[in-house]
Parts: structure tokens; C-alpha cells; sequence
């Protein structure tokens, strides 16, 4: 996750707070949607960004998890077409790590 999308997610946190705040990713890879789940959880691993040391505790889901929450025409023309080209469920159990 860039710094700038660091910076922007605590900014939520400390206006919103974090107990009704959660993170949407759309990663095409499990690896690099993990590392964002991670970061919004736990803090940034590589000890780069705003997040290093920072424990905001935030839940991540991937987007293909919160398919029935989105409209079908909606996910259909932007999200449907990543699903049958992406390891869906490697990508989902990942992000699912960094929520127990």
C-alpha cells in the first residue's frame, strides 16, 4: 500500500474512528492484497509509511467477498471480468488472515 493511501486511511480513522471503518481492497494478487490487509491491521511491515508502528486495527475485505452487498450491474461491468482471471479464493483467504 502507497503511503499516500497511508496517510489517507489514518485520516479516516482518527476523523470517523476506527470501530465502524473498514477497508475495501481490490488487489489482483494475493501477496500484495495480504500486505495491505496487514498494514491496515497490524502496520505497515515494511516500516515504511505513515502506518509503521501503527496499530489501527481496522478490518480489510476484498472486493470479490462483499459481492452481494454490490449492485449486480455495478459488479458485473467493473468487478466480474478480474474474477474469472484471478485465483479468487487464494486472493480472499489471505485478506481473511489479517482478520482473525
Amino acid at each position: 500500500m502507497d503511503l499516500e493511501n497511508q496517510a489517507r486511511i489514518m485520516g479516516f480513522a482518527e476523523k470517523y474512528g476506527k470501530e465502524d471503518l473498514i477497508v475495501v481492497l481490490g488487489g489482483g494478487e494475493a501477496e500484495a492484497s495480504g500486505l495491505a490487509a496487514e498494514t491496515v491491521s497490524t502496520g505497515d511491515p515494511t516500516f515504511a509509511g505513515p502506518l509503521a508502528g501503527v496499530q489501527l486495527g481496522l478490518k480489510a475485505y476484498h472486493i470479490f467477498e462483499l459481492k452481494d452487498m454490490v449492485d449486480p450491474a455495478v459488479y458485473d461491468e467493473q468487478i466480474s471480468m478480474m474474477e474469472m482471471v484471478l485465483d479468487v479464493d487464494t486472493i480472499v483467504e489471505e485478506v481473511k488472515t489479517y482478520r482473525k
